[in-house]
């Protein structure tokens, strides 16, 4: 812990604990919004493979694949990526060649994730892996698991998966418990890996990472380069203030957030997003996001049960939409949704016509900022970009961003990216001007959570330039 101390000191860092949260990460200087706070290689890491799908075991990326000639369940890009995890892997190798083809169908990320831990743990001890002060099992050792919280199913579970694992070693020391133990940690602690543009990729364990505390309001956002994490500050952070990044996706009221944070990770937030819960604004914006749309059009109120229960009063206007038609209507909505959930993401235009149909259901049903009605919007957007009906795609675009606004801070990831969908859209489709105001609103919030060096962030650069120029190049012809 002392070396960890002293390499995070030289990076204005210190690792402190408190009674309410244990661990935390605190700033010992000022960092500015866009400056990176900090970043981490993964101690173990997995790409999300599939039958169908598969990426690079080094890089992740998708293209050129070769499949591991031993085992038949790694995938490279090339030698370079297959000769930087060979340490690693000739032991993986070993074990997984030993495994039945029936026995390799269990092999989920978060096994290998597993196997690989403890591999890793071995080479690490054995001196053929080095160690540094923020790569070493230590770190593993010290991340909370929260076992004595989880149900006895889930603990049943991680027993079930601590012994294939102890299967797939078949070291005669190996502690089975521990395995199980680890599993809880991994559930925890482990992040998501994703591109650029948030689309994930795979799992990898970041134990530094991990001492960072979520809070709904975040001050420094988590992205990765590759599998590189990397901490980005979205605000001014002055000296002594805690480093907080999101854990779940924020968009939501406090008791979906409350309720995510549970039961993915065991613990009650109590930031100042949280706090505010039972209060009248955080009510109201409960209501707005969740709730239910006023009968009357033209209002944009939002509703409250009424006293008796027996309807909801809109409290802009004071019209009361009656209980009955609105179960109506969710009885409506409740078999399309299923329905949604199971059409085949082939056929687009039967997907597009039945999200079409929730979504005029839900316009009656729900408040217009609804999150239920973005989301819908969200899945026609991505059809209609399959189907390249560019026109129609920026249209719902056009629709998400005012909830995009509304539901995320500033300098969020995903507001940044939606700019960028539709600026995207509209420069194909010859909108030059509109465009460059859409593509330079992606620029100045993606520059402070992504940087400006990464392929992304260079070919979004780019492509504001482009733009940029072809609507000079149009003016100069006007005026001509």
């Amino acid at each position: 812990m002392e070396d960890l101390q002293a390499d995070l000191s030289a990076n204005g860092l210190t690792v402190s604990t408190t009674p309410e949260k244990g661990r935390c990460l605190l700033s010992i200087k000022d960092f500015s919004p866009g400056e990176v706070i900090i970043s981490q290689e993964p101690y173990v890491s997995v790409p999300n493979n599939s039958a169908v799908h598969s990426r690079c075991e080094g890089c992740f990326r998708s293209s050129n694949l070769k499949k591991c000639s031993a085992c038949h369940v790694v995938w490279y890009c090339g030698s370079t990526c297959q000769k930087s995890d060979w340490k690693l892997h000739r032991l993986e190798c070993n074990a997984l060649s030993r495994l039945e083809k029936e026995r390799q169908k269990s092999l989920t990320p978060s096994i290998r994730l597993m196997v690989k831990l403890y591999m890793r743990r071995k080479l690490q001890s054995e001196k053929i892996m080095p160690t540094t002060a923020r790569d070493n099992y230590n770190l593993v050792e010290a991340l909370v698991s929260h076992i004595t919280d989880i149900d006895e199913k889930q603990l049943v579970l991680y027993a079930q998966m601590a012994n294939l694992v102890n299967l797939i070693l078949q070291w005669p020391d190996i502690n089975v418990k521990e395995i199980a133990e680890n599993f809880s940690k991994l559930a925890c602690n482990a992040h998501t890996i994703c591109d650029g543009e948030l689309r994930p990729l795979g799992t990898g364990l970041y134990p530094v990472i991990s001492i960072i505390n979520h809070s709904c309001l975040p001050n420094s956002v988590l992205v990765f380069e590759e599998r590189l994490a990397v901490v980005r500050a979205v605000q001014h952070i002055p000296k002594g203030t805690e480093v907080l990044i999101s854990y779940i996706e924020t968009a939501g009221s406090t008791i979906t957030r409350q309720k995510a944070l549970k039961e993915q990770y065991l613990f009650t937030c109590t930031c100042p997003r949280c706090i505010r819960m039972g209060q009248y604004d955080d009510i109201q914006e409960s209501a707005i996001l969740e709730g239910y749309r006023c009968k009357d059009d033209r209002c944009d109120g939002f509703l409250l049960r009424d006293s008796d229960d027996k309807g909801f009063i809109c409290q802009q206007c004071g019209l009361v939409r009656n209980k009955e038609e609105i179960k109506r209507l969710a009885s409506e909505l409740k078999p399309l949704s299923d329905k949604a959930t199971m059409s085949s993401s082939s056929h687009y235009v039967e997907a597009t016509s039945i999200y079409k149909t929730i979504e005029k259901l839900q316009t009656k049903l729900f408040h217009p900022f609804s999150i239920n009605l973005m989301r819908t919007r969200e899945a026609i957007l991505k059809i209609l970009m399959e189907m390249k009906d560019w026109r129609a795609a920026l249209t719902y675009c056009k629709l998400t961003i005012p909830v995009y606004q509304r539901v995320y801070p500033g300098f969020h990831p995903l507001l940044g990216l939606q700019y960028y969908t539709c600026g995207k859209l509209e420069w194909l489709l010859g909108e030059t001007e509109d465009a460059v105001k859409s593509l330079t609103k992606a620029a100045d919030i993606l520059q402070i959570t992504h940087g400006t060096n990464t392929p992304f962030m260079k070919e979004l650069l780019f492509k504001l330039e482009e733009a940029r120029a072809e609507a000079s190049h149009k003016q100069s012809s006007n005026d001509e």
